[in-house]
């Protein structure tokens, strides 16, 4: 019975910890700073509740906390559903009492009651202190191997078969389920057990129930995402998919040439005037959300060849049932990680690379570094061009350093966006284009402005003094998620 406390005690925090990111992404976006804060709070809840847990076992007897502890942990992890769909409500956004706040009240509390339970479990095994050494080292090896097991089974099956929900719900009913027996089995041996309060099981019944009509964002969960499809109001054939807090992609299900983000009209430039119109590409896409610039190259450059790396199968999935994709010879899509797949590319067959990735707000880091940058060179013909989407505010921190990035992979780097973008006044969407080829800024405003577009085009010596001595990103130090600004003040 100690054995199976401890592990399913411990084990249960880690689901919880791992579950937890997933259910407050949909509301803060998933960021560098988003893991922080749920690792950091379960981390406090385990150690507050271990030391309380072990501080309390030594006043009172620890068989009458032990059952109430676990039901009363198990039907807060129920709870936990309910209580961050309704908070999340109210603390959307990225900035940093929002992102706190939210993961506190996923993981800590339920966390620290269940982090009480192991020390209790110790106390009653230990019978003589010749033995204290290996009963406090099985137990917390026990301990740890329920966390262990719990992250490899979450991460790899869990995740990939049920909702978050599910997992969180069934876990915690699992865990009250323990408390009750441990309670039924504790009564029979001589020191008796604690009851089980009614209201806890009440607790857990309700939060159940409450799980279920609780608001979310969800249409559909996938391996990463929050997902879901909504009509455009103003145009039938229209399409937004949203992944947790953001508007991805727009698809016209009907004209694939109709581009709604002004960002995706800025790439969709930079490709018509890569070859005489009409003339065949063959592009390479890092990131794949809705498919729009594949589906426009395949709409208007006939016989253009077009793979799209997307690290989520969840998303492919969607784009076929709801966003009428339909892969070809030309057009594939392949699942996994784009710096995995830019690794595996052929050298020197790609006239161009998108990148369009994104990890909530920010580029994957993986995506930005030099050595990223070299594989993206490797794929491209002598002439070929990266366009890359690219989000920052004011002062533009992140975009400058990929910008210096970029600078020292490639010659020559144009930059697009706002005016007001430009001139450090305000952020949002910024294409950078790169290339081993001179580009003309005067035929690519051209092109914008035939894209209806506003954009403007800043020439290569604007960009190498936006880039000024910014830092050059690699794979052993590129801090993203610290020099990205994901919002811009409010009013701006």
């Amino acid at each position: 019975m100690a054995a199976g406390v401890t592990f399913l005690a411990s084990g249960a925090v880690l689901v919880l910890e791992i579950v937890g990111l997933r259910l407050i992404a949909p509301y803060v976006g998933i960021t560098l700073q988003t893991n922080t804060a749920v690792i950091g709070f379960a981390l406090a809840a385990i150690a507050i509740g271990a030391w309380a847990g072990g501080a309390t076992a030594d006043r009172r007897d620890p068989r009458q906390l032990i059952a109430p502890l676990l039901v009363a942990g198990g039907a807060l992890v129920v709870a936990v559903l309910p209580l961050v769909r309704f908070a999340g409500s109210f603390l959307t956004g990225a900035d940093a009492g929002s992102v706190l706040l939210l993961a506190a009240v996923a993981v800590v509390v339920p966390a620290a009651l269940l982090s009480a339970v192991p020390p209790m479990v110790v106390k009653l095994q230990l019978g003589s202190l010749a033995e204290t050494g290996s009963v406090v080292g099985r137990l917390s090896g026990i301990g740890t191997l329920g966390g262990i097991a719990a992250t490899f089974v979450t991460g790899f099956l869990l995740i990939a078969v049920f909702p978050s929900s599910g997992i969180l719900v069934g876990t915690g009913l699992v865990t009250v389920v323990a408390g009750v027996a441990v309670a039924v089995l504790l009564r029979r041996s001589p020191g008796g057990a604690g009851r089980v309060p009614t209201a806890l099981l009440l607790l857990a019944v309700g939060g159940s129930l409450l799980a279920a009509v609780a608001p979310t964002p969800c249409e559909e969960e996938t391996a990463y995402h929050c997902a879901r499809v909504v009509a455009d109001p103003e145009r039938d054939t229209g399409r937004v998919l949203l992944l947790d807090t953001l508007r991805h992609s727009y698809v016209d299900l009907a004209d694939p040439t109709y581009l709604e983000f002004e960002y995706v009209r800025a790439i969709a430039a930079v490709t018509d005037v890569l070859a005489p119109a009409g003339a065949p590409l063959s592009a390479l896409h890092l990131g794949g959300g809705g498919l729009t610039v594949p589906r426009y190259l395949t709409e208007v450059r006939p016989g253009t060849t077009s793979r799209v790396l997307e690290v989520d199968p969840g998303v492919v999935e969607i784009d076929r049932e709801q966003l009428g994709l339909a892969t070809s010879e030309d057009l594939q899509v392949r699942v996994g990680d784009a710096r995995v797949g830019l690794a595996a590319e052929p050298a020197g067959e790609r006239d161009l690379v998108v990148g369009d990735a994104f990890g909530g707000l920010s580029v994957p880091w993986q995506l930005t570094t030099v050595e990223a940058l070299e594989l993206v060179d490797r794929a491209l013909t002598d002439d070929g061009v990266y366009v890359a989407n690219l989000i920052d505010h004011p002062p533009l921190s992140f975009v400058r350093a990929e910008l210096a990035t970029m600078r020292e992979v490639w010659p020559h780097v144009l930059l697009l966006a706002r005016a007001p973008v430009l001139a450090g006044e305000d952020g949002g969407n910024l294409v950078a284009v790169a290339s081993s080829r001179p580009l003309d800024p005067d035929v690519l405003a051209g092109a914008l402005a035939a894209q209806d577009s506003t954009w403007q085009v800043a020439p290569e010596d604007e960009v190498a003094t936006l880039a000024g001595d910014a830092q050059v990103l690699t794979d052993d130090a590129a801090p993203v998620d610290q020099l990205l600004t994901p919002y811009g003040a409010p009013g701006s």
